[in-house]
């Protein structure tokens, strides 16, 4: 006899709840990055890159069990929920990604004053449709991947920029040390 899924926690959101365990499919109580991956859709029905979801368990992934939890999953759903809105913010004309010019005024208004060739190869390394299409935009979980990319690369940056003057110098293993922890 199939049992139907389990009563929500005190004080749980019932539609958060019944998305929850909609997506927990093998009924654990954690939902795995494979599961969370295809509850996650982008606005051209296109299932999240693996890599996102995989960074936004282990940004949520309190209990470091490589899932997340009911609690933690809440705290994820409110995130993707503040990136949907700032991602609708950016994508100015409404096609449901973000060209170039709608990427520099998004890290702009984050702080980040980089150049076009910067962004340009920002939109070629997160654009899912590779850059030989010319099509040379991003959809929402690479937006996501993305900003968040640029965020924590420039925190490790500014651990390194004691004098904050934009330049640092360091040797090849801290280099690395730098780029593994943001990979991480």
């Amino acid at each position: 006899m199939q049992q139907g899924p389990p009563p929500p926690p005190p004080g749980a959101d019932p539609q958060l709840w019944s998305w929850f365990t909609a997506v927990d499919t093998d009924r654990s109580g954690q939902l795995t990055v494979d599961e969370l991956q295809r509850a996650l859709v982008n606005g051209d029905w296109s299932p999240f890159n693996i890599e996102t979801v995989r960074m936004m368990v282990n940004m949520f992934d309190a209990d470091n069990t490589g899932t997340i939890d009911f609690n933690e999953f809440a705290g994820l759903w409110r995130y993707i929920e503040d990136w949907k809105r700032c991602f609708q913010a950016f994508d100015a004309d409404g096609s449901g990604s973000i060209d170039a010019k709608e990427m520099h005024n998004a890290l702009r208004t984050f702080g980040y004053n980089l150049s076009d060739r910067f962004v340009s190869i920002l939109i070629q390394k997160f654009d899912k449709y590779g850059t030989g299409t010319g099509k040379g935009d991003v959809t929402f979980d690479n937006f996501v991947q993305a900003c968040v990319n640029v965020k924590t690369l420039t925190d490790s940056f500014r651990a390194y920029d004691t004098d904050g003057d934009g330049w640092i110098q360091i040797n090849y293993e801290n280099f690395l040390e730098l780029v593994i922890r943001q990979q991480a």
